[in-house]
């Protein structure tokens, strides 16, 4: 192990000493902030120092094998002790590195899914409402909350652009590597000769920010309009300037929001994701700083890049960043994204690792 993740993991080995004894004192919950902040922190240092306890514990035994190497009637029985534990320390030392990766702030916080048809018409719009349902279904395995902000619909069904806000434990974690162009093939039902079209929608996975402490925006900069709510919605909706749009005027972003009959509902709705795209905005430039020292894309952000085809008549999905091919298209389409969420993280945690070691 390299001696910078040994003076590292030593540092953190005396840090969790340091929690016990600010925990035991006497007065530890004076300040009850504090002190859950440090409840907290040891709990996540508990398990890592443990894990570098054992693989100190390796050392020692491979150590004290050597020593008996000398004695002829010991040296088969040394051997192997010495080969298990250094079996034991390449698995500890993994362990360890992943352990050190750092953690993305965001990946406990809520999402907003923005679905935008693209090029393909009517047939993209349809596409776009089918990702929904994918995503959606996908949430309701995972026992999230799905809530639809803001829609426009198509003439034949599906999305021109649809705004939902996914709920619930670790959503951006499993779901930010779907930013991106997703592309369709397969033949319309409009289609009267057979032939396979294709078209294409944009994803953007953008981590819920808290406007307070993570985006300041200053109503100076901003531009809000009232107007009449277009599309069905009863008699109430068309009656009065409940929706809104609000322009940010330094980044040019505009949100539009008309799916509640309240306008102040409405407002609120929009600032909300306006907060989330100017904190993804911010987040985008940041990743794709980090991933022009990279040959890998995931993580980037870049929604121009054509990340994933749904080709239906072969019934397979290809994610051309890992090119990792899956001949399971109705299942995938029907939410069951675990084994591509999975292996798109695996394969940037192995990205992080290759740059801790160099």
């Amino acid at each position: 192990m390299k001696p910078s993740m040994l003076a590292k993991l030593d540092q953190l080995a005396n840090r969790l000493v340091e929690l016990d004894e600010l925990l035991m004192a006497e007065g530890a919950t004076a300040n009850m902030d504090s002190y859950r902040k440090m409840t907290r922190e040891h709990a996540e240092l508990g398990p890592l120092v443990e894990l570098y306890k054992n693989y100190q514990q390796a050392q020692t035994d491979i150590a004290a094998a050597q020593d008996m190497l000398a004695d002829p009637e010991m040296r088969d029985f040394a051997q192997d002790e010495i080969d298990a534990a250094k079996a034991r320390m390449a698995e500890l030392e993994l362990a360890l590195q992943k352990m050190l990766l750092p953690k993305d702030a965001n990946d406990e916080r809520n999402i907003f899914l923005e679905i935008r048809a693209g090029t393909g018409g009517d047939e993209s719009a349809l596409f776009a409402g089918d990702l929904l349902r994918m995503y959606t279904r996908f949430a309701e395995r995972n026992r999230w909350q799905v809530e639809i902000v803001s829609a426009s619909e198509s003439d034949l069904g599906g999305y021109r652009e649809v705004i939902a806000r996914l709920i619930g434990h670790g959503v951006y974690s499993k779901l930010k590597f779907e930013s991106g162009g997703h592309r369709v093939q397969r033949v319309p039902a409009t289609e009267t000769q057979g032939r396979i079209h294709t078209s294409a929608c944009t994803v953007a996975v953008m981590p819920e920010a808290d406007e307070v402490e993570d985006v300041h925006i200053n109503p100076a900069d901003l531009r809000i309009d009232t107007y009449r709510a277009s599309g069905a919605g009863g008699q109430h909706i068309n009656k009065t300037d409940s929706a809104v749009r609000i322009t940010h005027l330094p980044s040019g972003i505009v949100v539009e929001c008309q799916d509640d009959r309240s306008q102040h509902k409405n407002k609120a709705s929009a600032m909300k994701v306006l907060a989330a795209r100017i904190k993804d905005v911010q987040l985008r430039e940041q990743q794709s700083k980090e991933a022009a020292t990279r040959k890998s894309l995931i993580g980037s952000g870049d929604r121009s890049e054509r990340i994933r085809t749904y080709n239906y008549p072969q019934g397979r999905m290809t994610d051309h960043r890992i090119n990792l091919t899956l001949y399971k298209l109705d299942m995938i389409m029907d939410g069951e994204l675990n084994e591509l969420t999975n292996a798109l993280s695996a394969e940037h945690q192995a990205e992080q690792l290759a740059a801790l070691g160099d």
